[in-house]
């Protein structure tokens, strides 16, 4: 029986050593290389195939300072305004969340920030359970610590999908306005940000009315967001957050 203990022991031991020395490799790399593929991209591509349909992808990666100045501001307006505030996790706007969830009957409101949207759609697969919950929390901590904001932002511009088969800032640009990512303009750039909550439903391409309206929400927002400063670069965190936490 102890011999047993030992060797289950020694199996988890070394289990957890590879887990943990694993991820953090991968987590090291994407530091510097580009992401290429991410677990969803491949979802998508067999949903994709399966469905009898045919085969489509659209992703290109872009440096941030390749990338309209104006989107990282949109994003962060839309998604996650305490970006550069926080270290991965909003624990204001958890609370928040929570206080709303309560008190609404059907709709859920989430308060996932940009880095745990990220760490989400690079290392791990749709879904809700505690366990990819569990997951995306030590990710988040990851990517905050061997990345930083810059590294962040970037990657979550070229990996998040924009569109049916459309994945990052480069593509939506190219396929929805026909133009490159440096180019998007500020409405534009506002525009994509308001699709980011099921882009798979909004179309940048073809708001609806509904669209339009968080479209300039996105666009007053912003006035109170400072532009994202670059790679090493000091920002003022007094100006760091501004939007509906500033108004409130």
């Amino acid at each position: 029986m102890e011999t047993k203990l030992k060797l289950v022991y020694k199996i988890l031991r070394w289990g957890l050593a590879l887990f943990f020395s694993s991820t953090i490799l991968v987590v090291v790399v994407y530091r510097f290389v580009p992401v290429y593929v991410t677990p969803l991209m491949v979802i998508r591509c067999v949903g994709q195939i399966a469905d009898g349909k045919s085969l489509t992808m659209h992703h290109k990666w872009k440096p941030l300072d390749n990338i309209s100045p104006s989107l990282p501001v949109a994003v962060m307006a839309s998604e996650d305004q305490r970006f550069l505030l926080h270290h991965g996790f909003d624990f204001g706007a958890i609370q928040q969340a929570a206080k709303r969830n309560k008190q609404a009957a059907k709709h859920k409101y989430g308060a996932s920030t940009i880095s745990q949207q990220t760490a989400k759609n690079v290392f791990l697969w749709p879904g809700r359970s505690w366990v990819r919950k569990g997951f995306e929390v030590y990710f988040t901590a990851l990517i905050e610590m061997l990345w930083g904001k810059h590294r962040i932002m970037e990657v979550y511009l070229n990996s998040i999908e924009m569109g049916d088969g459309i994945y990052g800032a480069d593509a939506v640009a190219k396929y929805h306005f026909s133009k490159t990512a440096e180019e998007l303009t500020r409405s534009e750039c506002a525009l994509i940000a308001a699709t980011l909550p099921n882009p798979r439903k909004f179309d940048s391409s073809n708001p609806t009315a509904y669209l339009r309206a968080r479209r300039g929400k996105i666009e007053f927002e912003m006035k109170f967001m400072p532009l994202f400063p670059k790679e090493g670069e000091d920002y003022d965190p007094s100006t760091a957050s501004g939007g509906i936490y500033k108004n409130n």
